[in-house]
């Protein structure tokens, strides 16, 4: 049964990287394709690079820059589509990616996020040679960290498994709508309150503990630019890395239960610890972090009783995907959600 597919952009001064995502999109053989792209207030040439594509995708200009999350929920609305390509303005697409997505992802009505095999592009948006792996899905660690499957290990042949994993990297996700309508709160798929940073993660998690699974499916390959790598704070500048503490607190607030806590306090103790006196000892641009947790913290206090409300999965199987290795799980496995847990 053929499925509509939306696919929906988030430019920021992106004039670098958004033509060749563009012309990888429309050379996409599943047609056809409703491309949907919101600029939030760019100052470089980006508009005038959208303005070339006028009759092909549809463009929303914003005033200002409301963020990435935001702005996605904008696109995100303003489609009506089965199915939901969030890209990234600095990726680029195999012309079957789409397709492929969308056939693995309609064979388990389980199955809300759809990830491909994302290799590694530098920033003038060509391969990295040898091929390196930029993200087959991401991964949780007992000290709350996330990471993408695979950064930056070659492409020699490892994760060609189709698989479960926790999440996929919003640089390239396929969400179904269904998942969408299904887990949004007071509106919104992804939580404004991010900004920018750590928001497919909260996605991923809320989506787990609603009982949806994340399907990574390696035939179907892109390629990023990774701008945010991680151990690597200085690259990015100190908006993002403030944005980046502030979250990490957001999505603990809202998604971790008590039971996982038990289980892995120490290592996520001693991990904020070291991310609170790293703002304190030396990057104190990051202070602000913590003033916006607390103001976001209202809503992040809402947001969890919703989703506590409504979890379908125990943490025995949540405790499963958080692990020092990244957890998968095999696609016979089929997990049958309770009903729900206060």
């Amino acid at each position: 049964m053929w499925s509509s597919v939306c696919v929906t952009i988030v430019t920021y001064n992106s004039e670098k990287f958004i033509e060749t995502c563009l012309r990888s999109v429309l050379a996409q053989d599943y047609d056809p394709l409703d491309v949907i792209v919101v600029d939030n207030c760019s100052l470089d040439y980006t508009p005038r690079i959208l303005a070339r594509f006028k009759d092909q995708i549809r463009v929303i200009y914003n005033d200002r820059n409301i963020g990435f999350a935001a702005a996605q929920n904008q696109a995100i609305a303003a489609g009506s589509s089965d199915w939901v390509l969030a890209l990234n303005p600095d990726a680029s697409l195999v012309p079957d990616f789409v397709s492929r997505l969308v056939a693995a992802g309609g064979s388990d009505d389980k199955v809300g996020t759809v990830c491909g095999r994302l290799l590694s592009m530098r920033r003038d948006m060509k391969r990295t040679e040898p091929p390196l792996i930029d993200s087959t899905g991401i991964y949780f660690t007992p000290n709350v960290r996330h990471f993408d499957r695979g950064w930056h290990e070659p492409d020699d042949g490892r994760f060609r498994q189709m698989e479960y994993v926790f999440g996929a990297s919003a640089a390239a996700a396929l969400y179904r709508r269904e998942m969408i309508e299904d887990i949004s709160i007071a509106g919104e798929f992804f939580d404004s309150d991010f900004f920018v940073y750590r928001e497919d993660a909260d996605v991923a998690w809320r989506a787990q503990l609603l009982g949806w699974r994340c399907l990574y499916v390696p035939d179907a390959v892109g390629y990023h630019v990774r701008s945010l790598i991680p151990g690597d704070r200085r690259s990015v500048s100190a908006a993002v890395n403030m944005h980046s503490v502030k979250n990490r607190f957001l999505m603990r607030i809202k998604n971790a239960t008590g039971g996982l806590y038990r289980k892995h306090w120490i290592p996520a103790t001693a991990r904020d610890l070291l991310v609170a006196g790293g703002c304190l000892f030396w990057e104190f641009k990051s202070l602000p972090a913590f003033w916006e947790f607390l103001k976001c913290l209202p809503r992040a206090l809402e947001a969890r009783r919703t989703i506590m409300s409504r979890r379908r999965i125990t943490d025995e199987e949540m405790a499963h995907w958080f692990s020092t290795k990244p957890s998968t799980q095999p696609v016979t496995q089929v997990r049958e959600p309770v009903e729900s847990f206060e």
